[in-house]
């Protein structure tokens, strides 16, 4: 999920909505529903202007392209760096900082991955993935490819895009780094007042490493759990400059962090980009029926619907799992979904769903699963 969150004036505590009867926090319900309205009308805006109109290609027409070169990027070699290229060595479409592609894999897979390489090169794309063995296999499908595996890949789409102009902060978590290192890069040519944080479990464990000590070091700081312990919103947006952005992406409890503190700095912008499922917020329970099987399931109040149906049908189609890519689309059958999403058009929303996002404010839902 992407968003662009531009600072508001301060509350006082008195402002806030009331506590429930257990005396925990009540979230402001109009503020949520603007909040959901916002995000999706953002990334809406972000999916309408991918239109390459100088090649007159859209991001959804398939390219077919060749695995050129693989190389590890991590000490632990759970990270590695893949360059691709058209079989016939022609152009790809320019892509900015912040851009991903779509990878529909020879499983049938479909993932996203961020774009890290150098922007001005004209004839190649470069991803970097870390493999995740409890993951969904994807990770592990693409470890396995060699030099010359073919994949089918869509885009490039940038719902994270780096604005420029500055001054900036760059906040990365883990593989976070992927989309933040080709901005900083683009930061640090354009003469910028730009800092880095970069969080991760361990040095071995952290991409582009040697690369980034190699820039100059007053502007970057390096933060690993085991020797300097959890990152604090202090640690993270310290150098968060008065009228400038931040860019952040990694786990969600980072972002969480990153999020909660952004009112008590001084800068203009939050833009983030999280690489995980969002938690499920207002959730309520309900049930699906998947026809294929008959079978019932119930869907609790903070899960969505495709982590319960994977349990049961792990081949079934997903990638982003939050509500842009559209891989989860399935037909609804009987039954009224709660639509959480910015992918499907009202015509689409009529009798589909994406099931990693959207939901149903009780009842059944029956979908052609």
């Amino acid at each position: 999920m992407t968003m662009t969150v531009h600072r508001t004036p301060r509350y006082r505590a008195s402002d806030a909505p009331p506590s429930d009867l257990r005396g925990r926090p009540r979230p402001d319900r109009l503020l949520t529903m603007l909040g959901k309205v916002l995000e999706r009308t953002y990334i809406s805006y972000i999916e309408r202007t991918e239109y390459d109109s100088t090649s007159n290609r859209h991001p959804d027409d398939p390219l077919t392209m060749a695995l050129l070169e693989r190389r590890v990027v991590a000490h632990d070699e759970n990270v590695v760096e893949l360059t691709f290229g058209l079989p016939d060595g022609g152009a790809v479409p320019s892509w900015q900082p912040g851009s991903h592609l779509d990878f529909h894999l020879p499983s049938g897979r479909r993932r996203q991955y961020s774009l890290c390489g150098d922007a001005t090169l004209t004839d190649t794309y470069t991803v970097a993935v870390r493999r995740i063995p409890d993951g969904g296999g994807g990770s592990i499908e693409m470890h396995a490819l060699a030099p010359g595996d073919v994949v089918t890949v869509r885009g490039p789409r940038n719902g994270f895009p780096y604005t420029g102009g500055g001054p900036a902060l760059f906040i990365a978590g883990g593989i976070g780094i992927t989309p933040i290192v080709a901005m900083v890069r683009a930061a640090r040519e354009s003469g910028i007042d730009w800092r880095l944080v970069y969080s991760g479990r361990s040095r071995d464990s952290m991409p582009f490493l040697d690369e980034i000590e190699s820039w100059e070091q007053d502007r970057v700081c390096i933060l690993t759990d085991d020797a300097n312990g959890l990152p604090t919103v202090a640690d993270l947006l310290e150098d968060a400059p008065v009228d400038g952005s931040v860019y952040c992406c990694g786990p969600t409890a980072m972002l969480a962090m990153v999020r909660a503190g952004f009112g008590e700095t001084g800068s203009s912008a939050l833009h983030f980009e999280r690489f995980g499922a969002p938690p499920v917020v207002d959730g309520t329970p309900f049930q699906v029926q998947l026809v294929n099987s008959g079978v019932v399931l119930d869907v609790p109040a903070d899960v969505s619907a495709l982590s319960v149906i994977k349990e049961r049908v792990p081949g079934i189609g997903y990638s982003c799992q939050q509500g842009f890519c559209g891989t989860c689309k399935v037909r609804v059958l009987a039954g009224s979904p709660d639509h959480r999403e910015s992918r499907l058009t009202p015509t689409e929303q009529r009798d589909h769903m994406l099931i990693c996002v959207s939901r149903a404010d009780g009842g059944r839902l029956v979908l052609d699963v």
